[in-house]
């Protein structure tokens, strides 16, 4: 196939008329498929000899169909062409195939079936691989496609990689897409936490021991750099590593070996490196806290993650992403909720996203999301002095109030869920992550009761026992809330 990704073909979508919907990009995506819009032949071309398939939308005649055929002719191209049109069109479908496109599908259809077929239909044995939602990537916004075309090049060139980013920006899903776009995607991927690890403990999970090598060393271990041999480490938070591993780490980078702690021998290693980190490395060598020689031997390449509100053409398919992978049924997103979800400044960035989508799932029995089932984390937000949203002319309806409420401080969301509102204009926020999690482990719980028949349904939603719910609610109504008591 032609795209570099072997284990995630690319599509490219072609509609100058409208944007790739996230139904359209999530049923690629859980079928094996990559996607990458476009709106012009320009674009079109810049990206074909990548391309598996181009999927176009057809209107009025076949003119656009024949002008894609020619200018891949051009550039000495065979790639298919997937025709998408409207369902009432039946002729215009009959014409398509006749002008040489591979398919014809229904411009409505938005089941992953239908895209698994087309890639049985040009790779079996690509189709046959099983796919993992959670290694899907969404790259719709032209930034992010940008950096997933980089990507791939990149990860054609086999040196290391640095990426840098904010925190929950999406670094290891980007270093996945490196070592799957690489001819190392049939070895192993391992990742590492450097911040996650006890100090003493990172040497011996990156180099391994011998048997001996220390008290309670009853047999030999491999390190992580041995367990992926023939494919790649991902050191992620490097900038959190001791100082005294950073030399070593050097020497093994330069010199493509290693010795286990104990041992004499020494290991030769066949190893890609991509490194992560969300702190100024730059600042951080300044006040001798990173080794300047470790730096560039790791930043070969280096690539920036912007964060999720500086991409906003990925938040609502990032948003459809989350919901369907834990949920395969059909799932919507109103477009009231997907105007709060582009407006929020997601200081979590994507991780923060699959919370408050999580949250929506707990909350929503019809699978359709509405402004209502949207919780943010308000207190994040008023200490970024973001200012509310004010209401768009499609919400004048019963549920415009609500849309606006998670923008509100937590006591002023309180009287959402049946508490009286406070009577001062002292609404605080929590003073801490504590009280916080605890104000809205609160909210989810009555809502949950309210939009449920029954305390032990409620408590089957929320993924606990109905004696933790009755503990949970005898706790709320001991703090004096009063809708704890309502509800119990």
């Amino acid at each position: 196939m032609k795209s570099p990704i072997a284990s995630t073909p690319l599509a490219i979508w072609l509609d100058p008329e409208r944007a790739l919907s996230p139904e359209h990009s999530q049923a690629l995506q859980v079928s094996g498929w990559a996607v990458m819009p476009v709106t012009t032949l320009d674009n079109l071309l810049a990206h074909a000899a990548d391309a598996a398939m181009v999927v176009l939308h057809l209107t009025l005649d076949v003119t656009r169909l024949k002008a894609v055929q020619q200018l891949l002719q051009d550039a000495g191209l065979s790639t298919p062409v997937v025709c998408r049109v409207d369902r009432q069109e039946l002729d215009l479908a009959v014409e398509a195939t006749q002008a040489g496109a591979l398919t014809v599908l229904a411009a409505q259809d938005v089941r992953p079936a239908s895209w698994l077929r087309l890639l049985t239909q040009l790779n079996p044995a690509a189709s046959q691989k099983t796919h993992q939602p959670v290694r899907n990537v969404v790259f719709v916004d032209p930034a992010s496609q940008h950096l997933l075309a980089l990507a791939q090049k990149v990860a054609q060139a086999d040196v290391t990689a640095l990426l840098v980013g904010p925190t929950g920006s999406g670094k290891e899903v980007l270093a996945r897409v490196l070592h799957e776009a690489s001819g190392r995607a049939q070895g192993p991927f391992v990742a590492l936490n450097c911040a996650a690890m006890p100090e003493n403990l990172i040497e011996d999970i990156l180099f391994g021991h011998e048997k001996g090598a220390f008290t309670g060393a009853h047999r030999e271990q491999k390190g992580l750099f041995e367990q992926a041999q023939g494919g790649t480490l991902f050191l992620d938070e490097i900038g959190e590593m001791p100082m005294h591993l950073q030399s070593k780490l050097l020497r093994v980078l330069q010199e493509r070996q290693l010795t286990r702690l104990g041992g004499q021998n020494l290991i030769q290693l066949n190893v890609r490196i991509v490194a992560a980190t969300n702190k100024d490395l730059k600042k951080a060598i300044a006040e001798r806290e990173f080794r300047e020689d470790l730096y560039y031997r790791i930043a070969t390449f280096r690539m920036r993650l912007l964060p999720l509100a500086e991409r906003p053409g990925d938040i609502v398919p990032l948003a459809m992403q989350c919901l369907l992978q834990h949920d395969k049924k059909p799932w919507q997103l109103n477009p009231q909720a997907q105007s709060l979800l582009l407006q929020y400044p997601w200081p979590g960035n994507v991780r923060e996203l699959e919370n408050v989508m999580r949250r929506a799932m707990v909350l929503c029995s019809d699978h359709q999301v509405t402004p209502a089932h949207l919780m943010f984390d308000d207190w994040l937000t008023s200490c970024t002095n973001v200012p509310a949203p004010s209401p768009t002319p499609v919400m004048a309806d019963a549920e415009a109030p609500r849309a606006v409420a998670p923008f509100m401080t937590e006591t002023a969301q309180s009287s959402e869920f049946g508490a009286s509102a406070p009577s001062d204009e002292g609404s605080t926020l929590p003073t801490n992550l504590n009280s916080a999690a605890r104000i809205n482990e609160h909210q989810v719980i009555m809502a949950t009761l309210a939009n449920t028949p029954s305390k032990t349904e409620a408590a089957k939603r929320l993924g606990i026992s109905p004696r933790t719910l009755r503990y949970k609610l005898a706790q709320l109504r001991e703090h004096g809330l009063g809708m704890a008591s309502a509800a119990y």
